[in-house]
């Protein structure tokens, strides 16, 4: 079973910024596709960002040129930079990785609260 800790979530003004960080507990190259979600309350999960392991990203528009996605290969973490944060970013924001072979595997984080209030 695959363990995924986020870490770095809290309270910060309009804004500002957090970054997040996911510890894997196995090697992030056995997955494809690694990511954040988030969900509001009330809302449907959204994707936030995603890494491929050809360093493809993708991002929500409504984050794009403010969130950055990475990864650290040697201490197997994915990491979520969020600049100019803005009151809805507010959710629980989930780390989450996918393998596609030989079948399609998804593991999810426990979810970290990310606040932005004045």
């Amino acid at each position: 079973q695959v363990q995924l800790v986020e870490s770095g979530g809290g309270l910060v003004q309009p804004g500002g910024s957090l970054r997040l960080s996911c510890a894997v507990s196995r090697n992030i190259f056995s997955f494809n596709v690694m990511g954040w979600y988030r969900q509001a309350p009330g809302e449907q999960r959204e994707l936030v960002a995603e890494l491929t392991n050809s360093d493809n990203t993708n991002y929500a528009d409504s984050v794009k040129g403010r969130f950055t996605i990475s990864r650290d290969n040697a201490k197997n973490t994915v990491d979520l930079q969020m600049n100019t944060l803005k009151p809805e970013d507010t959710a629980v924001y989930y780390c989450h990785v996918r393998s596609y072979y030989p079948t399609t595997t998804a593991y999810w984080g426990q979810g970290t609260q990310v606040t932005v209030s004045s």
